[in-house]
């Protein structure tokens, strides 16, 4: 039986739960999570508990921070004025996500946490930043990866390709 390295394509169920138990994601009543191993395709923690399962694996795994989304970073943090919004300004609530170009011509999203009357407070940090991920895994099925879906760097959807250019 084939067991979990890099370059080869893996099929996971999985339930993904926060430190309070809430269930953040799932592929529960949809299909498995199909990967390429070793692509940075998932975060690198729960990459790495992986490695080395075989088909029928079940276990529950706990990511840390710096090895899943990262330490919330304070500098991803900042205040804007409302101004900047346009016309939609005064429609901003929070949780709302908006694309901002940085200093360095780079698009990123953001999300307001904070809406006041005049500055909205965004997070550039990824929404799961900080938190502890806890898997419930179950390894469906591990096959070699295909030359093209190395060239691509992930699975080649079934249907007739990988929708990418």
């Amino acid at each position: 039986m084939e067991t979990i390295s890099d370059n080869k394509i893996i099929e996971i169920h999985f339930t993904l739960t926060d430190d309070n138990g809430e269930t953040l994601d799932s592929s529960t009543g949809e299909g498995p999570l199909a990967y390429l191993h070793g692509a940075e395709n998932i975060v690198p923690g729960l990459e790495k508990v992986l490695l080395g399962k075989k088909v029928g694996d079940k276990f529950n795994a706990s990511i840390p921070p710096e090895e899943a989304y990262g330490i919330l970073q304070e500098d991803l943090l900042q205040t804007l004025p409302k101004s900047e919004f346009g016309d939609d300004a005064d429609k901003i609530q929070v949780g709302d996500e908006f694309e901002v170009e940085t200093e360095d011509g780079q698009i990123v999203i953001v999300t307001a946490v904070e809406v006041n009357d005049d500055h909205v407070l965004v997070d550039g940090n990824h929404p799961l930043a900080g938190e502890t991920l806890h898997f419930d895994i179950e390894v469906i099925s591990v096959r070699e990866a295909s030359e093209e879906e190395l060239e691509h760097g992930h699975p080649i959807i079934e249907s007739g390709g990988c929708g990418c250019s």
